[in-house]
């Protein structure tokens, strides 16, 4: 598991780092072919870089309320939502965190989660209403300790840079291209003659090629990102509850449910436990395109993290099952109801004294069979 944790980690950081180089030599080639020179591509990449630092200011600051506006995500109390509040504090108090985040609810039958916001003191945690239903709690845990590992290692902070950087280096090729075509690929080194004019002219044969291929290469490495930071929350997750099937068998909840999400799109997709547009969730391969890692993928790892086989992942009934005659016609164990306070120990007087205060009467002789 910590292995899972550090080569993911490294892996994130390079190709954050791809990312970068990306957005360098696209620079430097647009500079060069349009200004001419050396001077020319290094004051460009500079112009650039203080947009580009603009630009993540404003979305790191901002980027988590429109992300929760965008979602339908209400805010709830602990009034609310008693037992989802309680297993946030929970696991807050597991990942070390400051405080606890802000919980949302986005009313929803579609089970899925996100948390944003771009630091552990200014997080948030939202569930779907389908969600709340369909778990129990080991797995609500499971879900929440994902969700509060990617605050905790700052995962969407990570996430919003990146995408600041990717969307550069899309609307500067956009750009590139269009100011190439409208002015009839003329720049300055057309105008130029000798071997300023031959260089210029590479330098723009390099630009546009550039051009073309960076924001396809830039999104394949964005999403890359967001799959290698799936599987480090997933290991984080189980780090904070030890407990690897409330994860699993959450996941696999989720994988069965046919419903997409009313409220997210293409935008949002990367910030949820799984991709939540239709057709998405159930894909057995990720392609280059994909925000999330195959979801069985995810399911196998946390599987054998707990040294268990797919059975596990059916034991015990399911919380959306009103009746045990529908737990049972869909092939999952019902425990025998329990003729005291403890559950399957019948005999045994209840834990809690009955309404009227006084507490029950202990029997003569105890006696299990």
């Amino acid at each position: 598991m910590y292995e899972q944790i550090r080569r993911n980690r490294r892996a994130s950081w390079l190709l954050m780092g791809m990312v970068v180089a990306l957005l360098a030599a696209l620079g430097y080639a647009i500079g060069a072919a349009w200004v001419g020179g050396t001077s020319g591509g290094l004051g460009l990449l500079g112009v650039f870089g203080v947009v580009a630092i603009a630009w993540s200011v404003i979305g790191y600051y901002s980027g988590d309320r429109l992300v929760l506006a965008v979602s339908g995500a209400r805010l709830v109390t602990h009034a609310d939502a008693p037992q989802l509040y309680n297993v946030v504090e929970e696991m807050t108090i597991a990942a070390g965190l400051p405080q606890v985040p802000a919980v949302y609810v986005i009313e929803d039958p579609a089970p899925n989660a996100f948390a944003t916001g771009r630091d552990p003191k200014h997080a948030s945690v939202a569930v779907t209403s389908g969600l709340l239903r369909m778990m129990d709690r080991e797995e609500l845990q499971g879900v929440v300790a994902h969700e509060l590992s990617h605050v905790r290692n700052y995962d969407i902070r990570f996430a919003t840079l990146v995408g600041i950087l990717v969307g550069m280096i899309a609307l500067i090729a956009d750009f590139f291209l269009r100011w190439s075509f409208f002015s009839g690929m003329g720049g300055r080194g057309r105008r130029d003659s000798g071997s300023g004019g031959d260089s210029n002219a590479i330098f723009m044969v390099v630009a546009i090629a550039l051009a073309i291929l960076a924001p396809l290469a830039a999104y394949a490495v964005q999403f890359a990102i967001s799959r290698k930071r799936e599987y480090l929350a997933d290991a984080t997750g189980v780090q904070l509850t030890r407990n690897p099937l409330g994860l699993a068998r959450a996941l696999n909840v989720i994988a069965g449910d046919p419903d997409s999400l009313r409220t997210a799109n293409r935008a949002t997709a990367h910030l949820y436990i799984a991709n939540p547009l239709r057709g998405k969730k159930a894909k057995e391969t990720a392609g280059l395109f994909d925000t999330h890692p195959p979801i069985q993928e995810r399911i196998a790892i946390l599987l054998a993290m707990a040294h268990a086989g797919p059975d596990a992942l059916t034991a015990g009934p399911r919380p959306a099952d009103a009746d045990p005659a529908d737990a049972q016609q869909a092939g999952r164990a019902v425990p025998p109801p329990a003729a005291s306070g403890l559950p399957g120990l019948p005999g045994l007087p209840p834990i809690l004294p009955p309404s009227g205060g006084a507490p029950a009467p202990r029997p003569a002789k105890w006696k299990l069979s």
